[in-house]
């Protein structure tokens, strides 16, 4: 059985992390999407629990995607996972530079870590986490950017951060 781990911050989910999520469903037999605590991202908009309701609610419907967490290394993640693959996807040249160098550190410590590259569907090459965040704080158009599924929750939190 061949098994993906799709990692990332999902600080919201955004429909180029589905869209990415979607395609490796249909190349590996079975997908892990782990949201990961990521220590360089300061303030998080939403917490690691509400981060793995929202991306459980929008993977619901694939039946080989199975959603966890770690707060934790990668590499040592990947390990309870024989031959797992992880997936991750590239929106331009800055993101691969950033996630070769991700993937050389990760060998060094799991070197029976394999990672496979997926790049970004062009409509989504422009979007972010950060870039929904923000616009969130504005009271943007959340539509095309998010799963329909969550852009209230996303929404409602940025309603809490604007009342701080």
């Amino acid at each position: 059985m061949s098994i993906a781990i799709c990692p990332g911050s999902f600080d919201p989910i955004t429909l180029g992390h589905l869209n990415i999520i979607r395609r490796t469903s249909r190349i590996f037999d079975r997908v892990v999407v782990c949201v990961m605590y990521n220590s360089s991202k300061t303030s998080p908009m939403f917490t690691v629990e509400e981060r793995l309701d929202m991306v459980r609610r929008v993977v619901a419907k694939y039946p080989n995607v199975t959603v966890d967490s770690s707060s934790g290394l990668l590499a040592e993640y990947a390990r309870q996972f024989d031959g797992a693959v992880v997936v991750k996807g590239l929106r331009a040249a800055s993101d691969f530079e950033y996630e070769f160098q991700m993937n050389l550190i990760n060998k060094k410590i799991n070197p029976e870590m394999e990672t496979m590259f997926l790049t970004s569907s062009g409509k989504y090459t422009f979007l972010s986490s950060s870039v929904v965040r923000e616009m969130a704080r504005y009271d943007g158009d959340l539509k095309g950017l998010v799963p329909d599924e969550i852009i209230d929750d996303i929404r409602e939190k940025a309603k809490q951060w604007r009342m701080r």
